[in-house]
């Protein structure tokens, strides 16, 4: 077990080795243990090798221009020099929350960006501002539309925090697609097949290689098969593909750059700058006083709360187990998966940073 504290200060030097500024490493750490802390191991400390290796290829710059490109009252185009998506996402989310005190809502679509890790990270920051957040993000084509053979979207995840009065507040993160592709990449750690339905081969047939995307295949849309929606899976993913990259000017489609993931580095020739995000932010008094709206999701939480469950499980409203993992994980630790400690180690090792190994 490894403590949250350890691993984002191990995380905080790697960045500041690859030449990040100190602020930027501690938000980028941030960002990044916060994945681990809520149990979304995928896109936790797990994908630290991996920003590493972006910038190795030199598609990642430690040091960026975050600057906004264009704007109006409560809209802005942000272009991210190519920086860490942990770091330009969440400076594109403040923008949106100082639009949104001005004028009621903010939206923000982000080009030239990389990865932004766990999007819940950056749509819960308007919650203490009394906001509702919006963060999507297009990512690197490995998912096939209903029907197609073709990879052609990413998994696309849209987060949504919504504040709450007394209550926890609701936070909805999720893929577009059946699963993101870092459980597979977990899957693949640990020479395991994949559920039915999260996949398909090169020939277009379901499959349980978890190495399926390697050799040709695929993600399947949520809802995987025709017949139980994949059409909205995909219908989904294509409108943050949108929002993300076609309405900020980021690639798009299988233009997307990839991450260093699915067995693949290069970037190729694209239609746009980088990856592309889309954040927003809402002022709750913008609709009606914001504690009587806080008022009234208490009411809702607590009325799905207490839904009859099925077969005595528990009723869960969205992120309710992100926050009991991490009230676990703050106290018990982190487990780590062995190939992962032992990546941290070969970082440690080329930067001369101290790890220990616990397995």
């Amino acid at each position: 077990m490894y403590q949250a504290g350890y691993l984002k200060h191990f995380t905080e030097q790697v960045f500041l080795a690859l030449g990040c500024s100190e602020a930027d490493a501690q938000l980028a750490a941030r960002v990044l243990i916060s994945a681990d802390l809520r149990g979304v191991d995928s896109h936790g400390i797990a994908r630290l090798a991996g920003y590493v290796r972006l910038y190795d290829h030199g598609r990642l710059n430690p040091n960026p221009d975050i600057r906004v490109v264009y704007e109006t009252p409560s809209t802005a185009v942000v272009d991210g020099d190519r920086g860490l998506g942990l770091v330009v996402a969440p400076k594109a989310m403040q923008i949106a929350i100082e639009k949104a005190k001005v004028a009621g809502s903010g939206w923000i679509s982000v080009r030239n960006s990389n990865h932004f890790g766990i999007a819940g990270y950056h749509a819960m920051m308007a919650l203490e501002h009394d906001m509702i957040g919006w963060t999507m993000t297009n990512a690197a084509p490995l998912v096939t539309p209903t029907f197609s053979l073709d990879k052609m979207l990413g998994t696309n995840p849209i987060a949504v925090a919504v504040p709450a009065g007394e209550e926890t507040p609701f936070v909805a993160d999720f893929a577009s697609t059946a699963v993101a592709y870092g459980k597979f990449e977990i899957l693949q750690r640990k020479g395991l097949p994949a559920p039915l339905g999260w996949a398909q081969d090169a020939d277009g047939n379901p499959t349980t290689d978890s190495n399926a995307v390697k050799s040709g295949g695929g993600l399947l849309p949520l809802g995987s098969d025709r017949e139980h929606g994949s059409h909205k899976g995909y219908g989904l993913g294509a409108i943050v593909d949108i929002f993300s990259g076609v309405l900020s000017g980021a690639n798009f489609g299988p233009w997307v750059p990839p991450f260093a993931t699915a067995g693949f580095m290069s970037a190729g020739e694209g239609v746009g700058l980088g990856t592309g995000h889309f954040v927003g932010a809402m002022r709750v008094d913008g609709f009606r006083p914001a504690d009587e709206f806080k008022k009234d999701m208490d009411k809702w939480i607590r009325a799905f709360q207490n839904a009859r469950p099925v077969d005595g499980r528990k009723v869960l409203v969205p992120g309710d187990p992100e926050r009991e993992i991490e009230a676990e994980r703050r106290v018990n630790g982190i487990a780590l998966l062995e190939p992962v400690v032992l990546s941290l180690d070969e970082l440690a090792k080329r930067f001369s940073i101290p790890f220990e190994i616990n397995l």
